[in-house]
């Protein structure tokens, strides 16, 4: 029997135990302890009799209220992401029609541009024949008949609607 003193690192190092375990081991074999001159304690141990094994740690069990709400997690984030996936479609339907109907807006606001350009010109064909005919009502010359007058500002009338009637065509 050969008895040794030992801190409590070197005896975990001996059994090939933490430190802490050492310390315990001491403890529940009521191993006699001592001081060493620094401080640290020191076990009076005899190796050969003392005939320790560690026992093989033990995976901690899982807990079944832990275990269940990771189910329960999972399948939490597997709803939300068949939620996050159908609104992507959804997200990608309406842009579909956004794009139909800014370019249903374009095609319209070239229409309008054109019909207000045609509205224009017709204004100022209308001002331009209303002009005409104020001209033809009040105007008599000395020494020209009325009906010679009437037919010369017939012919410049003719000659202005068709002029009015291409520039409303381009």
């Amino acid at each position: 029997m050969c008895v040794e003193l030992l801190t409590y690192a070197d005896l975990g190092a001996r059994l090939d135990i933490s430190r802490e375990a050492a310390r315990s081991l001491a403890r529940r074999r009521r191993l006699p302890r001592s001081r060493s001159e620094d401080g640290k304690a020191l076990v009076s141990v005899d190796l050969a009799a003392l005939r320790y094994t560690p026992r093989p740690r033990k995976g901690r069990r899982a807990d079944p209220v832990d275990a269940s709400m990771a189910r329960i997690e999972a399948i939490k984030i597997e709803a939300f992401k068949a939620e996050i996936a159908r609104l992507e479609d959804v997200a990608t339907a309406y842009r579909a029609v956004f794009e139909r109907e800014r370019d249903r807006a374009d095609r319209l606001a070239v229409e309008l541009q054109q019909a207000i350009a045609e509205t224009m010109a017709a204004n100022a064909w209308a001002a331009r024949l209303d002009d005409e005919v104020r001209a033809l009502r009040n105007d008599r010359r000395p020494g020209g008949t009325i009906a010679g007058h009437a037919a010369r500002r017939l012919g410049h009338l003719a000659a202005a609607i068709v002029k009015a009637d291409r520039a409303a065509c381009r």
